[in-house]
Formats: C-alpha cells, structure tokens, sequence
C-alpha cells in the first residue's frame, strides 16, 4: 500500500471514530459527567498517552521560534475550543442536527485552505464537494426526526457550528507544522498547551463528577471518546493533513454522518432505507470526485 492509500485509510478510520463518538457522549452527558469534565478527561489521558510516548521513545526535535505561535494556535483551536464546543453541543443537541452540522467542518476548511494555504480548488473538487454535501444532507434528513432535543437545542447547535469551525482553523494551520515536525512530536505539545487553556475553565466540572456511579457501559463510552475519538484518532488526522493536504483531508468529513448512520442501525435499531442508501453513494462519490486527479 503506497502512502497515500495509507493517508486515505488513516483518514477514513479517524472519521469513523469522530462520528460514531456522538452515542458514546450522549450516553455520559450530562448524566454521569458534565460535556466539560468530559472535556477535561479526554485532553488529560491524551497528554499522558502522548507524553508517555516520549518518555519510551524521546524525539530530539524541538520547534523553531517562529513555530510556536501557530502551535498555541492549533491547540487553542483545536485542542482547547473544538474539545469544548462539540462535546457541549452534542449534549444540548439532537444527534440529526449535530450530523448535519458538522458537514460545516469541510466548507470553512476548503474555504480558509484555498485562502490562507492557496490550495488550488479544482472543479472536481467543487462537484465533489457539493455531491457529499447533498448525500450528508439527505442522509441526516432520513434519519428518524422524533429524536428532539430539549429547549436548548438551538444554543447546541450553535456550539456544534463554532467546534466545526474550530477544527477546520486546525487543520489548516496544522498544515505546515505537520510538513516539518512528527505527528507525536507536535500532538504532545498540542495536548499539553491545550491542558493548560482548559484546566482553569474546566477543574470545577471535573472535581465534581461521581465516578462510583459509573457502569460498565459508561466506562466503555468514555474509554472510547477519550481512545479511539481522541488519541487515535488525532494521530490519523494529523497523518492525513500530512500526505494529502488540508481541504483532501477536511473532505472526508461528509463520511462522518454515514459511519453515525451505520452505528444508529446497529446499536439504536434505526432501519437501512433507499434514502439512506442513496445518501451513501452521494457522499463517497463526492470523496471520489475530491481526491480524484485528471
């Protein structure tokens, strides 16, 4: 496998742990532990894990001066503010609106990559681009529309917005750290710095929580969020931003709501429709048309 099916596998795999996270959080939140404590739990195991790493395998690289600006950059976007957004919003939200509007993620991305990184936007890109919008829309309006959230919902779905458009600010400015530096040289900076933005907004929530009320189920959730949506899955992005390229790597972000799709069928009963087939095909074909090079 050359690297770039192994950039494309990376990506796809950290995808699916972002958007079969979604069940995990809303199985924890806000019963057993506050969105920010959980918030707090993923940033400080990720740093150790991280941290960890180094300490069995040191890496002698340090970052240039003129790097640390957009390091602290990266982890307030984000570490810090994407964390806290999209775990607050998936709390207050219904699941069909926190899938709809995490496809802003790719839209900000092709935005500020074609912008700031001036990345060429081709018109596959563009077709592609709109085929995946198309399938995540129909996919998320075939969903089943009784699962309503309460009043809040609309303060949700604004959090969920400003965690999209918080990572899409990663992973742009990613983009020229992950050329220079390894991925796990950069991430246990990126967790550390992003600890200490959070910790003093955050230790109330988390000194709060009752751990004794924890089942097996819920330890499973929040193992999973802070493992594989978390540790794991930074390292495939990262990866990804790497090889293929900051608006290739926000593109897939339209399989986020198809890989939720699939665990709802599996774990909540919901029932594989023509609609939801459909959505399928629209969204790996705009992946195709993303990636695709004449």
């Amino acid at each position: 496998m050359n690297q770039k099916n192994k950039a494309i596998a990376a990506v796809l795999l950290g995808n699916f742990f972002f958007g079969t996270s979604v069940i995990a959080v809303k199985h924890i939140t806000p019963v057993f532990l506050p969105p920010m404590a959980l918030t707090m739990v993923r940033i400080i195991v990720s740093a150790l894990l991280f941290w960890s790493m180094y300490a069995f395998n040191p890496v002698k690289m340090g970052f240039e001066k003129k790097d640390f600006l957009r390091l602290v950059l990266c982890a307030l976007a984000g570490i810090a503010l994407n964390q806290s957004f999209s775990i607050r919003g998936m709390s207050l939200t219904s699941p069909i609106h926190a899938s709809l509007l995490i496809l802003t993620t790719p839209i900000v991305i092709t935005f500020l990559a074609t912008w700031f990184l001036k990345e060429r936007l081709n018109p596959f890109k563009i077709v592609g681009f709109f085929l995946g919008i198309s399938g995540g829309v129909l996919l998320i309006f075939s969903r089943d529309l009784s699962m309503v959230a309460g009043g809040r919902q609309s303060l949700g779905d604004v959090f969920i917005i400003m965690g999209a458009i918080s990572y899409a600010t990663y992973v742009v400015s990613l983009k020229p750290l992950a050329l220079k530096y390894k991925a796990n040289h950069i991430l246990q900076w990126l967790f550390l710095f992003g600890l200490i933005i959070v910790l003093p907004i955050g230790w109330h929530d988390l000194a709060s929580v009752q751990w004794i009320k924890f089942d097996l189920l819920s330890w499973i959730c929040l193992g999973y969020v802070i493992l594989g949506a978390t540790f794991f899955a930074y390292q495939l992005m990262n990866y990804s931003i790497r090889v293929l390229g900051a608006s290739v790597t926000g593109s897939f972000s339209y399989t986020q709501p198809f890989f939720g799709a699939i665990a709802s069928m599996l774990l909540l009963n919901e029932n594989l429709s023509l609609p939801k087939i459909a959505a399928a095909i629209l969204i790996m074909g705009g992946v195709f048309l993303t990636n695709y090079k004449s």
